[in-house]
């Protein structure tokens, strides 16, 4: 039998350590701390069937790693457009300065 308090601490400070990630838009150890989020929901879950914990607890958890969930798909999709712009920006460098050189290395007649 798992201790369920200490189950729901643990939910608790996994979403504390997303949260930091996110706001440091580490994607790195965003996807590692991804990774343990289903292994630290399945126990509650297996806590909540047999009764020894009160399904609110769990619901309010859920609803805050939710509400994570669409943070974290807000801040990649502006960090995919701040990437997206960036690598325009360069292009576009890097088209004029072509154009410079094309220009400058042309022979005058």
């Amino acid at each position: 039998m798992a201790d369920s308090q200490a189950l729901l601490e643990s939910l608790d400070q996994l979403r504390s350590e997303l949260d930091q990630a996110l706001a440091d838009q580490n994607w790195e150890q965003l996807a590692e701390l991804n990774a343990r989020v289903k292994p630290a929901i399945e126990p509650l879950l297996d806590e909540l069937e047999a009764g020894r914990i009160e399904p609110a607890l769990i619901r309010a958890r859920l609803e805050a790693l939710n509400e994570f969930v669409e943070s974290a798909n807000r801040a990649a999709v502006k960090a995919r457009d701040e990437a997206r712009e960036s690598l325009k920006g360069v292009n576009e460098n890097r088209n004029a300065a072509r154009a410079y050189e094309n220009v400058s290395t042309t022979p005058r007649r």
